[in-house]
């Protein structure tokens, strides 16, 4: 029974640590439990919330995805250079017909596809360590957020472009929050009903093995990989639609925010462990922590020093829990 007992605690731990840091903040300071900030906070962890889905999965295949706010430079970008209006001053593309909505948002996703496919091939076919392999396409398609753009903002975007952004769902629910939900709804579909889910916490779990019972295991990194940088991509278009404009310097330290709320949330790093419900909390939990701080007046740097402490002391219960299997 106490064995019992252990387990779903542990499994339920991380929405109580949730609770009782809503609880604490609600103390110090009642505007936090206010709908207008609660529905704020939500929308500020909804890009984040994006990127960490996708980096979650390819922690649990036992990788690290550190190109993820690269990605989101790259797709915000392009997606404003895309989306400016008729009449916008210094456009872009001066002769570019005004293009369908679906179809610029489709063409954001494809460069984050592309971007993922990079690291997937390079992980999987050259035996490069995802941190290195992830670090090189952070850097280079960071550059070339800059090359593209010219070290420029890019504004003056059309209104159903910034709907995207800024936009609300029955005068309610912001698009981003919407977004994001139908997202970790279809995360958590891929990781328990798909072949695909199956394989990433086969590969995580033992490599080796998951190759011997016929597991396609490049395939499945690859298409990981390019998850992660379609999630990142779509990021990216939300970011440049909230902001009205877009800027190479997009989701700067965004790929460790990610990796956070995925580490937060229970993904561990020793691979095949980890739940969407759980990285749902954790982003949640990152949200809730920075937005309560700012309420509380606490300075930026101690925000960070905040942070850093949650993730080392995420990372020691896992490694203590891993250590404690083998």
């Amino acid at each position: 029974m106490a064995k019992i007992n252990k387990q779903v605690i542990e499994k339920y731990l991380i929405y109580l640590v949730l609770l009782v840091i809503v609880v604490v903040f609600t103390v110090l300071e009642p505007k936090f439990i206010s709908f207008d900030n609660i529905i704020n906070l939500l929308r500020q962890v909804s890009v984040i919330g994006l990127l960490a889905m996708g980096v979650a999965l390819v922690i649990i295949s036992k990788g690290i995805d550190l190109s993820s706010g690269s990605v989101v430079a790259v797709s915000a970008v392009v997606g404003a250079s895309l989306a400016q209006k008729p009449d916008a001053p210094n456009k872009f593309f001066e002769n570019i017909p005004q293009l369908n909505l679906l179809l610029i948002v489709a063409i954001c996703i494809l460069v984050g596809i592309f971007i993922g496919l990079v690291n997937g091939l390079l992980i999987a076919y050259t035996g490069i360590p995802a941190f290195i392999a992830t670090l090189g396409t952070m850097v280079v398609f960071r550059a070339f957020a800059m090359l593209y753009t010219g070290g420029q903002p890019i504004s003056f975007l059309r209104p159903d472009y910034e709907f995207l952004g800024k936009g609300y769902l029955f005068t309610i629910l912001p698009i981003p929050v919407v977004i994001f939900l139908v997202i970790t709804f279809i995360t958590w579909v891929l990781v328990n009903y798909t072949t695909f889910g199956k394989g990433i916490y086969a590969i995580g779990g033992n490599i080796h093995a998951s190759t011997v019972s016929g597991i396609k295991v490049n395939k499945i990194l690859a298409l990981d990989y390019m998850y992660a940088g379609a999630l990142a991509a779509l990021g990216g278009v939300l970011l440049s639609a909230r902001v009205g404009g877009g800027q190479p310097s997009f989701g700067t330290g965004y790929e460790l925010d990610a990796i956070a709320a995925a580490t937060i949330g229970g993904v561990s790093h020793s691979g095949g462990i980890g739940t969407v419900g759980g990285v749902l909390a954790g982003v949640i939990i990152l949200g809730v922590i920075n937005n309560g701080l700012n309420l509380l007046g606490v300075q930026a740097e101690w925000q960070s020093v905040a942070k850093g402490a949650i993730i080392v002391i995420s990372v020691i219960i896992d490694t203590k829990k891993y250590n404690k299997n083998q």
